[in-house]
């Protein structure tokens, strides 16, 4: 039976692999900024798992995206600022403080004692209150100033979009933003016209900043919209490639005309699927 191991060994191993003399050259020589890429990648490798419905595979994804963070907790010990312990401490703190409809008293220990469920739109706003209030205490006064810049771009914007909403700065309904996606996009031919590069990028941003704001207020979320409408194409153009293996032809060897002929009958066998 395999070995068991726990959270405490994890965090043991991390600490030899950064041992000076007898770790692994390649874990010594990181720093906080050259394993950001991996975070990222193994937190979308998260996502990929559910999205396949893996959750064997969900398990191991999950174990890598843990030592991304064992990671960065070793190297902040090692300068002698916080430890992972340190971590989960800020993080249970802050849950505990997000959620006086659970824990009334503050700490971890304390219950309601009223088994009424609470109001999910009385929740929500203390939830706002509570991360306002944080927000302010770190110095943090703009409404949009701790959005973090390094989100992919589609996610942040939604964000944005959702932070602004908050204070009424938003269209009534998906009316309006229809409206403002048909001005956008008569504003990016206006910018393709004058084939001012700069321009044209400014303005298909607009565009695509526009199209997040209808996904939002179609209560979709515009990053997982994407992934489908990727993948959709994906499992298409695999199917264009079969179609035309069965002619004899390749997507280099093809046509325009046969590409596109093969392209409609992928279409018309997948629509006639469902």
């Amino acid at each position: 039976m395999p070995q068991k191991y726990t959270l405490s060994d994890l965090i043991h191993l991390m600490a030899r692999l950064r041992e000076p003399d007898t770790g692994c050259p390649w874990d010594l020589a990181q720093t906080y900024r050259t394993i950001t890429a991996s975070t990222i990648e193994e937190a979308y490798e998260v996502v990929d798992a559910i999205d396949r419905d893996d959750y064997e595979h969900l398990k191991e994804e999950l174990g890598d995206l843990l030592f991304q963070v064992v990671f960065y907790s070793q190297l902040a010990s090692e300068e002698g600022r916080w430890d992972f312990d340190d971590v989960a401490s800020t993080i249970t703190s802050k849950l505990v403080r997000r959620h006086p409809h659970v824990f009334p008293d503050g700490t971890l220990a304390s219950r309601r004692s009223s088994v009424a469920e609470p109001e999910q739109a009385t929740i929500k706003q203390n939830w706002e209150a509570i991360k306002q209030q944080e927000r302010a205490e770190k110095g943090k006064l703009g409404l949009l100033d701790d959005v973090p810049r390094a989100l992919p771009a589609v996610i942040r914007a939604e964000k944005l979009q959702k932070r602004v909403a908050k204070v009424g700065f938003d269209w009534p309904d998906h009316a309006g933003v229809i409206d403002k996606i048909r001005e956008e996009l008569a504003e990016v031919e206006q910018a393709i016209a004058s084939k001012d590069a700069a321009h044209i990028e400014e303005e298909l941003g607009d565009l695509l900043f526009t199209c997040v704001n209808l996904t939002r207020h179609c209560r979709i979320s515009s990053e997982q919209a994407l992934r489908a409408a990727n993948q959709k194409f994906e499992n298409r153009f695999a199917a264009l490639e079969a179609d035309l293996v069965a002619q004899g032809l390749s997507p280099e060897a093809a046509s325009e005309a046969q590409l596109e002929s093969a392209w409609e009958r992928v279409k018309r066998i997948e629509k006639g699927a469902k």
